[in-house]
This record gives structure tokens, C-alpha cells and sequence, in this order.
């Protein structure tokens, strides 16, 4: 991935990013090419020397049963948006502005382990389900349905495992724009409200060096 310094995270930010991921792509090298499946992935920080990157795919999804050539690469997103530069309080003075995209993505490489273990599943949909499942009124937990039912679900799933060896992260929040610009884009996002507008205007609040120093 090409991340000139600027846009360059710090290891926390990268943490939170893992932690609080939606679904992402997991992507193999196999002798039939390439394969790639949007799996939601749990963050396992305590795994190996890098942590290690938890999920569970289809039974019948080949991708499991085609070993990876080589490391495996699971791509975390963060939020993202469209920036338009009517934001910009430069293109008032000399129009040399373009739009551009904000965004936070993680690239994580490793080795793939597949869990053919109801055991190991089971734990890791519990552990999955409960973090999204935080926050409702009356949460669904795992216990709720009927054993027998949960028995046969697990039967037509896989663990897998994604042991970390490297991170390779970018958060592109307008931090190559001087203040006044930054000031516009996040009055801009919180203004349009579209999508992930609000969540990017809140992450360039927290990682871009200008708003700090505002």
C-alpha cells in the first residue's frame, strides 16, 4: 500500500480500527487464483506476537478448501467519504483544488489457519455476537436458540483464522490540507450528512495534527 507519512497511523489508532471493524475481505492466492469472501472478523490482540484476526466462513465456500499460496490479506475499512473542494477555503482564493476521498483502511497480511472445530466456531460467533449485540435493549445471545438448532448451524460453518505478521495502515484525513481547508471539510461532512459523513468528520477531528492545533 503507498502511504506517503502524513497519512500514516499510529499504532493505537491501527488497534482501534481492528477492534471495532465491520465485515471485511479476506483475500487468498490459490492454485485456481485469486479468492476473495466479506467475512465480519473478531480482533484477537493476544494471539501471536501481531494478534491474529477471527472468523467464520460457508461450509461450501471453496475458499477454505483451496489452500493459500504464500500470506493471506484480510482488508479492514474504516469510514470513508466523498470530499468535494467547494469545502475548501482555498478555491475562494486561487481554484487550485480537487476533490479527493477520505478514508481509514488497514491492509492485514498473515498465515491462514482454517478451524474445522465446532468448539473453536462456537466460541468465536459467541465472542462475535456479543460485541454487536451490545447495546440492544434485550440482546440476542447464542443460548437463546434451541441447542440442536445451534449444533446443526455449526455443522455448516468453518473457523478461520488470520495469524498476523503485518499491518500495513492508512488513515487519509485531509491532513496534507492546511487548517482553514480541514475546517471546511469537516463543516462540509457534518453539514451533508450522508452515509459515513459524521464518522469521518469525527476522525479527521481526532487524527488530523491541524484540528489539534486549532
Amino acid at each position: 500500500m503507498y502511504v506517503p507519512e502524513h497519512f500514516m497511523p499510529s499504532e493505537d489508532a491501527v488497534r482501534d480500527l481492528l477492534t471495532n471493524q465491520q465485515a471485511s475481505d479476506l483475500v487468498t492466492v490459490t492454485a485456481q487464483g485469486l479468492l476473495s469472501t466479506l467475512l465480519p472478523f473478531e480482533y484477537a490482540p493476544d494471539t501471536g506476537e501481531h494478534g491474529a484476526l477471527i472468523g467464520h466462513m460457508a461450509r461450501g465456500n471453496d475458499q477454505w478448501k483451496e489452500p493459500a499460496q504464500g500470506e493471506a490479506l484480510v482488508i479492514v475499512r474504516g469510514p470513508e467519504a466523498y470530499v468535494t473542494p467547494s469545502w475548501y477555503a482555498t478555491k475562494q482564493e486561487h481554484h487550485r483544488v480537487v476533490p479527493t476521498w477520505n478514508y481509514m483502511t488497514a491492509h492485514v497480511y498473515g498465515q491462514l489457519v482454517i478451524h474445522d472445530d465446532p468448539v473453536w466456531t462456537e466460541s468465536q460467533i459467541r465472542r462475535l455476537t456479543d460485541r454487536h449485540e451490545t447495546g440492544y435493549a434485550e440482546p440476542w445471545s447464542v443460548d437463546q436458540a434451541p441447542a440442536k438448532f445451534i449444533e446443526r448451524q455449526l455443522r455448516a460453518v468453518v473457523g478461520v483464522e488470520l495469524v498476523i505478521s503485518r499491518i500495513e495502515a492508512k488513515f487519509k484525513l485531509s491532513q496534507n490540507q492546511p487548517q482553514e481547508n480541514v475546517e471546511g471539510v469537516i463543516a462540509g461532512l457534518e453539514a451533508r450528512g450522508q452515509a459515513d459523513d459524521a464518522a469521518v468528520a469525527a476522525a479527521v477531528c481526532a487524527h488530523n495534527p491541524h484540528v489539534s492545533a486549532s
